[in-house]
């Protein structure tokens, strides 16, 4: 078997990173022959993190893409993160991927919102059908949660698989026991700073605690002029140390908004949280409930009191953190790990590449 996986980014990528690229190894193990192609570089997200995107750029990677697909028919399978040409028409993109060739598109966020909620008349008529349309054409879409499946079975998809984003548990061991009691507890939060705006809601009741001495707060990604102002000291992220800084965290937290985008993410700050232990702190939106479960792997908080009560509680029992950050670790291993999904995407995609249902 033959793939091609189209990723959008290269690993720099969080979305990349984690919906394709860690799977390559159990890919090629498994005797599936793929090959990456990523449409925008490392280059182009670090530009997209400090505001400088080249056009000119831009347009040499669409030129790139059509000319490798221009060979779509040596490959069994074509993998493509959410669209091969984001913002272009949805019946061109369709034209340029061809009827014979076998589709999976994956989603971990509501993509089709950036277009049928855009503010701007003509992206919403022009592209607010694009991804619905591209989901119907598509032999399998794989959706990180039940919002992003729901979407793409009323889009017309006949073959929907949920598949949650994962970590990859050798990067993760089990996590050491706490050091002892009486340190400041450090509430930790991990992303892009794409999403670090997010940490203005629960700014107040977080400096009030941290003024008291009871917690400490950090955010991992974001960047210093993100977090002026507020609690959090900006700490910056690398790949190979992200396990190893959350470690040093005793509470993850992920603050959202309620609005149909947040409602497509797929939780992988708490994933990671948990991974490590930690027990957590969340907004009750959309794949966050479950994930949480209130008052077993954390606390689902809806409002400044709420949040911060649910730090402090957590900040002054050890033995609360200890219970939760375990039975959020318990999840993970048995279903938001890279070890679990890995076999289950590769039975997926050979079941598609055979044309065979996936239901």
């Amino acid at each position: 078997m033959r793939l091609l996986m189209l990723t959008r980014y290269g690993p720099l990528g969080a979305s990349s990173r984690l919906r394709s690229l860690q799977y390559l190894p159990a890919l090629r193990a498994a005797g599936i022959e793929t090959e990456v192609s990523s449409l925008l570089d490392d280059g182009y997200v670090r530009g997209l993190y400090t505001g400088h995107i080249a056009p000119a750029g831009v347009a040499a990677a669409y030129l790139r893409r059509w000319r490798r697909l221009r060979h779509a028919d040596r490959y069994d399978l074509i993998w493509i993160e959410k669209e091969a040409w984001p913002w272009l028409p949805g019946w061109l993109e369709r034209a340029l991927l061809g009827r014979g060739t076998r589709l999976v598109l994956d989603y971990d966020d509501a993509l089709f919102h950036r277009y049928d909620t855009h503010r701007s008349r003509w992206v919403r008529t022009v592209l607010g059908s694009k991804i619905d349309g591209l989901m119907r054409r598509a032999d399998l879409v794989t959706a990180g949660n039940d919002y992003l499946a729901a979407h793409a079975r009323a889009a017309g998809c006949r073959h929907v698989a949920r598949l949650p984003t994962v970590v990859d548990l050798t990067r993760y061991p089990l996590p050491s026991p706490r050091a002892p009691d009486g340190r400041t507890v450090v509430v930790g939060w991990i992303g892009s700073p794409s999403t670090a705006g997010y940490l203005r809601a629960v700014a107040k009741p977080l400096a009030s605690l941290q003024a008291a001495g009871r917690i400490r707060c950090v955010a991992i990604g974001a960047r210093p002029d993100q977090v002026e102002g507020t609690p959090f000291e900006a700490v910056p992220w690398h790949e190979s140390t992200e396990a190893e800084q959350l470690r040093q965290c005793d509470i993850g937290i992920m603050p959202l908004p309620d609005g149909p985008w947040e409602r497509g993410k797929c939780g992988y700050k708490l994933i990671q949280y948990m991974a490590c232990g930690l027990p957590v702190v969340a907004s009750p939106v959309g794949i966050n409930v479950e994930l949480v479960a209130d008052g077993e792997r954390g606390w689902l908080a809806a409002n400044v009191t709420q949040w911060s009560e649910a730090i402090a509680r957590l900040a002054a029992d050890p033995s609360l953190r200890r219970r939760m950050g375990e039975a959020g670790r318990a999840l993970v291993e048995r279903h938001y790990s890279l070890q679990v999904q890995a076999g289950r995407l590769i039975e997926l995609l050979r079941l598609t590449a055979r044309a065979e249902s996936v239901a």
